[in-house]
Protein backbone atom coordinates (compact mmCIF):
# COMPACT_ATOMS: atom_id res chain seq x y z
CA UNK A 1 0.00 0.00 0.00
CA UNK A 2 1.53 3.57 -0.78
CA UNK A 3 1.42 6.56 0.56
CA UNK A 4 -1.63 7.63 -1.14
CA UNK A 5 -3.44 4.34 -0.10
CA UNK A 6 -2.86 4.63 3.34
CA UNK A 7 -4.12 8.07 3.60
CA UNK A 8 -7.21 7.60 1.77
CA UNK A 9 -7.53 4.00 4.07
CA UNK A 10 -7.87 6.84 7.35
CA UNK A 11 -10.43 8.63 5.23
CA UNK A 12 -12.15 5.95 4.38
CA UNK A 13 -12.32 4.02 7.81
CA UNK A 14 -13.39 7.46 9.59
CA UNK A 15 -16.34 8.02 7.45
CA UNK A 16 -17.61 4.24 8.19
CA UNK A 17 -17.21 4.33 11.40
CA UNK A 18 -18.96 6.94 11.80
CA UNK A 19 -21.70 6.08 9.70
CA UNK A 20 -22.14 3.63 11.79
CA UNK A 21 -22.33 5.22 14.85
CA UNK A 22 -24.37 7.90 13.27
CA UNK A 23 -27.57 4.90 12.60
CA UNK A 24 -26.68 3.24 16.45
CA UNK A 25 -26.06 6.00 18.26
CA UNK A 26 -28.62 9.21 17.73
CA UNK A 27 -31.56 8.12 19.89
CA UNK A 28 -28.82 7.71 22.77
CA UNK A 29 -26.89 11.13 21.78
CA UNK A 30 -30.81 13.00 22.01
CA UNK A 31 -30.97 11.40 25.41
CA UNK A 32 -28.08 12.31 26.57
CA UNK A 33 -28.41 15.45 25.60
CA UNK A 34 -31.44 16.00 27.26
CA UNK A 35 -30.23 14.49 30.18
CA UNK A 36 -27.22 17.04 30.76
CA UNK A 37 -29.85 20.02 29.43
CA UNK A 38 -32.13 19.16 33.06
CA UNK A 39 -28.98 19.16 34.72
CA UNK A 40 -28.12 22.37 33.76
CA UNK A 41 -31.47 24.37 34.05
CA UNK A 42 -32.06 22.50 37.42
CA UNK A 43 -28.30 24.42 38.45
CA UNK A 44 -26.25 21.59 38.27
CA UNK A 45 -22.95 21.15 36.64
CA UNK A 46 -20.99 18.76 34.63
CA UNK A 47 -17.73 17.14 35.46
CA UNK A 48 -15.99 15.49 33.13
CA UNK A 49 -12.72 12.74 32.87
CA UNK A 50 -11.00 11.11 30.69
CA UNK A 51 -6.98 9.85 30.30
CA UNK A 52 -4.84 10.28 27.48
CA UNK A 53 -6.78 11.39 24.23
CA UNK A 54 -9.71 11.27 26.21
CA UNK A 55 -8.58 14.16 29.13
CA UNK A 56 -8.37 16.51 26.05
CA UNK A 57 -11.70 15.33 24.96
CA UNK A 58 -13.18 16.13 28.85
CA UNK A 59 -11.28 19.34 28.73
CA UNK A 60 -12.95 20.35 25.05
CA UNK A 61 -16.39 19.22 26.54
CA UNK A 62 -16.08 21.59 29.38
CA UNK A 63 -14.46 24.67 27.54
CA UNK A 64 -17.39 24.41 25.09
CA UNK A 65 -19.96 24.76 27.76
CA UNK A 66 -17.81 27.38 29.86
CA UNK A 67 -16.95 29.29 27.14
CA UNK A 68 -19.37 28.57 24.18
CA UNK A 69 -19.91 26.20 21.08
CA UNK A 70 -21.79 28.04 18.35
CA UNK A 71 -24.17 29.91 19.94
CA UNK A 72 -23.92 33.07 22.16
CA UNK A 73 -25.20 31.85 25.37
CA UNK A 74 -24.42 32.53 29.11
CA UNK A 75 -21.95 30.28 30.32
CA UNK A 76 -22.22 26.92 32.16
CA UNK A 77 -21.39 25.14 34.62
CA UNK A 78 -18.52 22.47 33.47
CA UNK A 79 -15.53 21.30 35.04
CA UNK A 80 -13.10 19.23 33.42
CA UNK A 81 -11.46 17.01 36.25
CA UNK A 82 -8.33 16.52 34.08
CA UNK A 83 -6.59 20.42 34.45
CA UNK A 84 -5.68 20.43 38.37
CA UNK A 85 -1.94 18.70 37.98
CA UNK A 86 -1.73 19.91 42.06
CA UNK A 87 -4.44 17.60 42.90
CA UNK A 88 -3.49 15.14 39.98
CA UNK A 89 -0.21 14.66 41.25
CA UNK A 90 -1.08 15.09 45.18
CA UNK A 91 -3.72 12.49 44.84
CA UNK A 92 -1.83 10.30 42.95
CA UNK A 93 0.97 10.41 44.91
CA UNK A 94 -0.68 10.17 48.25
CA UNK A 95 -3.32 7.38 47.47
CA UNK A 96 -2.97 5.76 43.89
CA UNK A 97 -3.14 6.88 40.22
CA UNK A 98 -7.07 5.46 40.28
CA UNK A 99 -8.07 7.50 42.99
CA UNK A 100 -7.68 10.67 40.33
CA UNK A 101 -10.97 11.44 39.54
CA UNK A 102 -13.09 9.92 42.33
CA UNK A 103 -11.70 12.10 44.78
CA UNK A 104 -12.55 15.11 42.72
CA UNK A 105 -16.09 13.72 42.33
CA UNK A 106 -16.27 13.29 46.06
CA UNK A 107 -15.08 16.89 47.10
CA UNK A 108 -16.87 18.75 43.95
CA UNK A 109 -19.76 16.66 43.41
CA UNK A 110 -23.30 16.87 44.54
CA UNK A 111 -26.46 14.82 43.74
CA UNK A 112 -28.10 16.25 40.35
CA UNK A 113 -24.64 16.37 38.49
CA UNK A 114 -23.49 14.44 35.78
CA UNK A 115 -20.32 12.26 34.93
CA UNK A 116 -19.44 12.90 31.69
CA UNK A 117 -16.89 9.80 31.37
CA UNK A 118 -14.92 9.41 28.63
CA UNK A 119 -12.43 6.11 27.90
CA UNK A 120 -11.83 4.49 24.59
CA UNK A 121 -11.10 1.09 25.97
CA UNK A 122 -13.90 1.28 28.63
CA UNK A 123 -11.19 0.02 30.96
CA UNK A 124 -9.55 2.94 32.80
CA UNK A 125 -9.63 2.37 36.60
CA UNK A 126 -9.27 5.46 37.31
CA UNK A 127 -12.68 6.59 35.41
CA UNK A 128 -14.64 3.14 36.76
CA UNK A 129 -13.57 4.35 40.39
CA UNK A 130 -15.16 7.42 39.80
CA UNK A 131 -17.96 5.86 38.11
CA UNK A 132 -18.86 4.02 41.43
CA UNK A 133 -18.15 7.22 43.60
CA UNK A 134 -20.93 9.32 41.45
CA UNK A 135 -23.46 6.52 42.08
CA UNK A 136 -23.25 6.83 45.64
CA UNK A 137 -23.47 10.09 45.46
CA UNK A 138 -26.20 9.89 43.06
CA UNK A 139 -24.90 11.50 40.56
CA UNK A 140 -25.64 10.33 36.91
CA UNK A 141 -23.51 8.78 34.26
CA UNK A 142 -22.95 9.43 30.95
CA UNK A 143 -20.57 7.23 29.51
CA UNK A 144 -18.23 7.87 26.56
CA UNK A 145 -16.78 4.31 25.41
CA UNK A 146 -15.70 1.88 22.59
CA UNK A 147 -14.58 -1.41 22.12
CA UNK A 148 -17.70 -2.79 23.48
CA UNK A 149 -18.09 -0.62 26.37
CA UNK A 150 -15.48 -2.92 28.60
CA UNK A 151 -16.21 -2.59 32.10
CA UNK A 152 -17.91 0.96 32.23
CA UNK A 153 -20.71 -0.92 30.47
CA UNK A 154 -21.18 -3.06 33.65
CA UNK A 155 -20.86 -0.60 36.02
CA UNK A 156 -23.64 1.64 34.63
CA UNK A 157 -26.71 2.00 36.16
CA UNK A 158 -30.37 2.61 35.03
CA UNK A 159 -30.79 6.00 34.10
CA UNK A 160 -27.19 6.38 33.10
CA UNK A 161 -26.76 6.34 29.34
CA UNK A 162 -23.66 4.95 27.15
CA UNK A 163 -22.20 6.41 23.65
CA UNK A 164 -19.99 3.06 22.98
CA UNK A 165 -18.70 3.44 19.55
CA UNK A 166 -18.54 0.68 17.43
CA UNK A 167 -14.98 0.13 16.64
CA UNK A 168 -12.14 -1.44 18.43
CA UNK A 169 -9.46 1.66 17.28
CA UNK A 170 -8.85 3.64 19.11
CA UNK A 171 -8.11 6.56 16.98
CA UNK A 172 -11.76 5.89 15.27
CA UNK A 173 -13.33 5.86 18.95
CA UNK A 174 -11.72 9.29 19.17
CA UNK A 175 -12.41 10.91 16.26
CA UNK A 176 -16.09 9.80 17.08
CA UNK A 177 -16.14 11.18 20.20
CA UNK A 178 -15.04 14.36 19.01
CA UNK A 179 -18.47 14.37 16.97
CA UNK A 180 -20.44 13.59 20.03
CA UNK A 181 -18.80 16.45 22.07
CA UNK A 182 -20.01 18.93 18.99
CA UNK A 183 -23.30 17.23 19.12
CA UNK A 184 -24.18 17.23 22.86
CA UNK A 185 -22.63 20.85 23.00
CA UNK A 186 -25.43 21.81 19.80
CA UNK A 187 -28.28 20.28 21.58
CA UNK A 188 -27.51 21.76 24.61
CA UNK A 189 -27.04 25.46 22.77
CA UNK A 190 -30.69 24.60 21.74
CA UNK A 191 -31.78 25.24 25.07
CA UNK A 192 -30.14 28.61 25.88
Amino acid sequence: MDTAQRIAKHFDDSIAVKEKSKELLAVEIAKAAELMQHCLISGNKIMSCGNGGSAGDAQHFSSELINRFETERKALPAIALTVDTFALTSIANDYAYENIFSRQVEALGKSGDILLAFSTSGNSKNVIKAIKLAHQMHISVIALTGKQGGKIRQELHEGDIELCVPSDSTARIQEVHLILIHCLCDLIDQHY
